[in-house]
């Protein structure tokens, strides 16, 4: 089994790494960092990089699709040799998977249409327009398609279809291994349970203002 990691530049880490080291755990799956050229790709910050050993044409048929989302999805959304490439490796792939604003490019890609997806909660209404049913849920599975809301929602996306994969106690194994057993010091983590005034400033900063 195969899993491709798509990259592109001022993708946000964890949207790739949480998956990476949870789905990535699955027996016997080579896990692949692809992008429209090798090498190197910045984060969102700039100050981190992760390597793209191939090119999106070295991996046309992947088993599993992981489509990270950050500020670099922006420009992404009108990139034909990304969507084609996410339209072909759908074709033939077992499951279709995003983290964060990756679920924007799925969507863009026309794989969303009619199917409930979720995404960061300040992108959730841009899925409207390409025709996909938004939901504030932390994971969503549509059939084969799995998008994971914002960021660290994709570790719970990793460990949720590995043991779909692999079943329960692999999954559960990996989740104790990298002792994923959060307990956050604030409540905020939510929309609906973060202070009214943090909500605020972080809508009035989004790059996802609705005209």
């Amino acid at each position: 089994m195969q899993i491709a990691i798509v990259l592109f530049d001022r993708f946000t880490a964890l949207d790739a790494v949480g998956p990476y080291d949870t789905l990535g755990r699955l027996p016997d799956a080579e896990t692949v960092f692809v992008g429209e050229r090798t090498g190197p790709f910045r984060t969102d910050t700039g100050s981190l990089a992760i390597t793209a050993d191939k090119t999106l044409a070295d991996v046309p048929s992947p088993d599993i699709v992981v489509v990270p989302g950050g500020p670099g999805q922006t420009p992404q959304m009108e990139n034909g040799a990304l969507l084609d490439w996410l339209r072909a490796a759908d074709a033939t792939s077992t499951w279709t998977t995003s983290v964060c604003t990756g679920s924007l490019l799925l969507a863009a890609a026309g794989l969303l249409k009619g199917r409930r997806a979720t995404s960061h909660w300040l992108a959730l209404d841009h899925l409207k327009p390409f025709g996909a049913e938004p939901t504030g849920e932390r994971v969503v599975f549509e059939g084969k398609y799995v998008t994971a809301a914002g960021v660290s929602s994709g570790i719970d996306m990793g460990l949720t279809l590995l043991g779909r994969i692999a079943g329960d106690d692999h999954a559960q194994a990996v989740q104790l291994a990298t002792e994923y057993d959060p307990r956050p010091p604030y409540d905020a983590g939510a929309p609906d349970k973060a202070p009214a005034h943090i909500v605020d400033r972080l809508r009035a900063r989004s790059r996802f203002i609705l005209t």
